[in-house]
């Protein structure tokens, strides 16, 4: 099957039960504020290196983690109470995003491009996006960043300077999203660090389905 190609003036998506065998569905398009929450409103997200063209993925299986089903290593609880990170929301953004780009190249590459973070920053601006920030003696050492929309939270990176800084901010997300009945964190792809979390992989389908009612509450989270 061909992977469907965006058209410019567009902003729909195909179904995605067409994606490859390994998650690609699309190719094109723009990073649109209109176009993301279209896409994430679809279990559909953007993942691609600089240089090339944009890239559309809604994976089988999906990893989820839910809220209520979260687990809390015993070495993190020990962090956690002895308070060694400030935990914020929403402080500093743009410090997350580079701090995210910067732990990601050197492992994978620029796939965190001037495109991604300037069109994620504008979706902050807009209330779709938010990080979890860690603080030690007022540096920033770690934090998280994603999209909400209506009750579901869409995990896109994290980073960490100090041992255990991002594991403290998804805790503090974790606790947050809880408090307000958010139904689940997208985790995108399975992998060993998250199932230790307690997320699990979930069918396309019933993933699909879950999204459907956390958007009945609507969009803006």
């Amino acid at each position: 099957m061909p992977v469907y190609r965006l058209a410019a003036h567009s902003h729909g998506f195909p179904d995605p039960s067409e994606a490859e065998p390994d998650g690609l569905l699309a190719v094109g398009g723009d990073l649109s504020p209109r176009r993301l929450v279209a896409a994430y409103a679809r279990g559909i997200f953007p993942w691609y290196s600089g240089g090339g063209p944009i890239l559309w993925w809604s994976p089988d299986p999906r990893c989820l983690l839910f809220p209520e089903k979260f687990h809390l290593p015993r070495s993190l609880a020990r962090t956690l109470r002895r308070g060694i990170f400030e935990i914020s929301m929403n402080r500093a953004f743009a410090e997350v995003m580079d701090g995210c780009a910067g732990g990601r190249r050197a492992m994978e590459g620029t796939w965190l491009t001037r495109e991604m973070h300037a069109a994620y920053l504008r979706l902050y601006r807009l209330g779709f996006a938010h990080s979890v920030e860690a603080w030690h003696n007022k540096q920033l050492v770690g934090g998280l960043y994603g999209v909400a929309l209506g009750r579901a939270f869409f995990g896109e990176s994290m980073f960490y300077r100090a041992p255990e800084a991002s594991k403290a901010a998804l805790a503090f997300l974790v606790n947050t999203l809880k408090e307000r009945d958010f139904l689940f964190i997208d985790c995108q792809q399975v992998t060993d660090n998250l199932l230790r979390f307690g997320a699990e992989p979930l069918p396309r389908m019933e993933f699909l389905h879950l999204l459907t009612q956390a958007l009945k509450y609507g969009l803006q989270p």
